[in-house]
């Protein structure tokens, strides 16, 4: 927990100066973090009564605790059985436990950070229910979130902070899209996707009859010509991330051809992948993307270790001028390259992300959900960075959940549903209606 510099917070019209988290739950005030706070090694009653569990006897009384459970489980609709290990649980059900660990201790306020950022549809409306029913229950929620749709829908008010400080107020009647973007960022949005026409080269990348481990009924075929930005929509578990893992060779192919150009690549591992021009940026930049320990600057250079090794040995000149241009290229925010990253903001750890590859000159870059979880100036920055990337060449395949980038910022889409590519459209054919019918498992009408 960070204390404040200056100002007051008041709880009951009192000033008060929380010493700890501890001092913040005994006043009914609880954060759900935007990354997983969970002990995933333990079960999910234990998390959700970590360090408040019932005692028998000066003992944990775990069937209580997992009954107890069961109730809070049942109010964020989550039918897990409370004795299974986190770790055993998808992103989204573990979201979900943490939301049932926050409702646990009955707060009053509830600060939720990015609360859908790893659900489903069906999780994301169930959770909906659940805040809209705390809310008549007279539970104080600030919801913190870069999804504008989602602020629309549940706010009674709307506080825009921009570069840390308050940018104003919106109420409730007068709450839209481009009024919130605008206070964001600054200034008008309406070439907030800025996608300009562009010539084309070959093709980069294609893939014939590719089969992925996890929907061996399905196979893909699809290609990228250099200098394109091809979006993959569908749903949750649509397989999009298994189509670009599998490419990438983190799970080898079961069948099928990779082409890069005009040559077919054996890629049964990452290592592979790189060696023929690939790079991919991962859904979940802390878990896959960085090392959260270490600095900017051993973060940047990890994907060219072997590149520009000395004999065997680390290249610290290398590693620094790569470090020193990445940070200025892509605008990172760190006090200085030995920054640890993980204390850098999301939209910025996503950048150092972004710089690592880049450092690689890439011909295919693969983006998994590269906006997930940062701001919208970061977001514009990312998107400004994908159009010069594909000015000077780069074939680029992003996978992203929220439709209007993939409106916005595809060149053509291609759409998925259970593991199967169901459609691909131009730009001039890319809108909602025809991105869900094909992500529902639907075709299109015929013109």
């Amino acid at each position: 927990m960070q204390e404040h510099d200056s100002g007051e917070v008041l709880v009951d019209g009192q000033p008060i100066r929380f010493k700890g988290v501890e001092d913040a739950l005994e006043k009914g005030i609880a954060l759900i973090h935007q990354e997983l706070n969970l002990a995933d090694n333990l079960d999910v009653a234990s998390n959700i009564f970590l360090g408040r569990e019932p005692l028998k006897l000066g003992l944990i009384n775990t069937s209580a605790m997992r009954e107890a459970s069961r109730e809070y489980l049942r109010k964020v609709g989550l039918n897990v059985n409370p004795a299974q290990t986190v770790s055993e649980l998808t992103i989204g059900h573990q979201q979900m436990v943490e939301i049932a660990k926050a409702l646990s201790i009955n707060a009053r306020v509830l600060i939720m950070d990015e609360p859908t950022s790893s659900l489903s549809q069906h999780e994301t409306e169930q959770l909906f229910v659940v805040i809209k029913d705390l809310a008549a229950k007279g539970v104080a929620i600030v919801y913190i979130s870069h999804r504008l749709g989602e602020v629309r829908e549940l706010a009674n008010r709307v506080t825009v902070l921009r570069d840390g400080e308050n940018a104003g107020d919106i109420d409730r009647d007068e709450i839209n899209h481009d009024r919130m973007v605008k206070m964001m960022v600054g200034r008008d949005v309406s070439q907030y996707y800025a996608l300009e026409p562009r010539d084309t080269g070959g093709v980069a990348l294609k893939v014939e009859n590719l089969v992925t481990p996890q929907h061996p009924k399905h196979a893909l075929n699809f290609e990228i010509k250099a200098g394109e930005i091809v979006g993959v929509a569908g749903l949750v578990g649509a397989g999009r991330t298994e189509m670009l893992q599998t490419v990438f060779g983190i799970t080898p192919a079961l069948s099928g051809s990779i082409f890069i150009g005009d040559e077919q690549a054996s890629i049964q591992s990452p290592r592979q992948a790189i060696h023929h021009g690939l790079a991919l940026v991962p859904e979940d930049r802390k878990q896959q993307g960085l090392i959260l320990e270490m600095a900017v600057r051993e973060n940047m250079s990890l994907a060219s270790l072997e590149r520009d090794q000395k004999k065997g040995f680390l290249n610290r000149s290398k590693e620094k001028e790569i470090s020193r241009q990445m940070v200025a290229d892509m605008k990172v925010k760190t006090p200085s390259e030995m920054q640890e990253v993980q204390y850098l903001s999301g939209g910025n750890q996503q950048k150092v992300v972004l710089g690592k590859w880049l450092a690689m000159h890439p011909k295919v870059l693969f983006l998994d959900e590269p906006t997930r979880g940062i701001d919208v100036g970061a977001k514009q920055d990312i998107y400004k960075l994908m159009e010069k990337l594909a000015e000077q060449g780069v074939a680029i395949l992003f996978v992203s959940s929220e439709m209007e980038e993939i409106i916005g910022m595809s060149d053509r889409a291609l759409v998925m549903h259970e593991g199967r590519l169901t459609g691909e459209l131009n730009r001039e054919e890319l809108n909602e209606e025809s991105v869900m019918q094909l992500a529902t498992g639907a075709t299109l009408p015929s013109h």
